[in-house]
């Protein structure tokens, strides 16, 4: 049963820095569903992705696993054979329960569960790759290494899903996208309070982009056929095709 998410809910005397700890990682499915409009739509496309793009005798590359949904949804979509799929986070208990979630469904897919930093994951051979809400959690001047990384590491035809939230450039535009992903939180039941408290945990450790910033991250690591394929409110999804 899923655990409901109510960390924000009590008043904190002082609201520190969110972090991916065990009672984050115990909420997390309840969290991110109520508050990532059209995630399961995100998570049910990376399948499809997969099932068209993941090649024979290649890797895929789950960066930033969290509890490993997109992993999942690779592995029970997979057509292909003789892959291997390394699902990574930074978080050793998101790490831990990710391994528990994806052993739990048998797949032809090999499947390695690594606790890293994803700036240091050798990425090779990779038909897929995917940065599911990963990037913006990393640092702003880190980020255009790890898309080049990710680049020279996929095979030509190969792949990158890159899913974030955004920022926008136009005032109104921005403030009118956010206050609808606010609704959503209200109408998916989070209080002011918590929405309050989470906004004040995580604006120091989460930095979005803009659309146009992460165009020109993909032009600069060198792909040529990128675009948004979705888009709710403040939060997209990308697919980069390398040539």
């Amino acid at each position: 049963m899923t655990k409901k998410d109510n960390i924000y809910a009590n008043p904190q005397q002082q609201v520190k820095d969110f972090v991916f700890d065990d009672s984050v990682v115990d909420v997390f499915s309840d969290m991110i569903e109520r508050s990532v409009p059209g995630y399961q739509t995100i998570i049910s496309t990376i399948g499809h992705l997969a099932q068209s793009y993941v090649t024979d005798n290649s890797n895929i590359y789950d960066l930033g696993a969290s509890l490993g949904a997109a992993s999942l949804s690779i592995r029970r979509n997979v057509k292909s054979s003789n892959n291997t799929l390394y699902a990574i986070d930074y978080s050793q208990p998101m790490a831990e329960k990710c391994k528990k979630h994806l052993l739990s469904y048998k797949s032809s897919v090999a499947t390695e569960v690594q606790c890293a930093d994803a700036l240091k994951v050798d990425i090779t051979n990779a038909s897929m790759v995917v940065l599911n809400f990963t990037l913006q959690f990393i640092a702003a001047e880190l980020r255009s290494q790890l898309i080049e990384n990710i680049y020279q590491g996929l095979k030509p035809g190969g792949i990158l899903v890159l899913s974030e939230k955004l920022t926008f450039p136009d005032d109104k535009i921005h403030q009118t996208l956010n206050e609808l992903h606010l609704d959503f939180k209200r109408a998916h039941g989070y209080s002011e309070l918590e929405i309050s408290q989470k906004r004040t945990a995580i604006e120091n450790v989460m930095k979005p982009d803009s659309l146009k910033t992460h165009y020109n991250r993909l032009k600069q690591a060198g792909f040529k056929q990128y675009n948004q394929w979705y888009q709710c409110f403040n939060f997209c999804s990308i697919i980069a095709i390398k040539d």
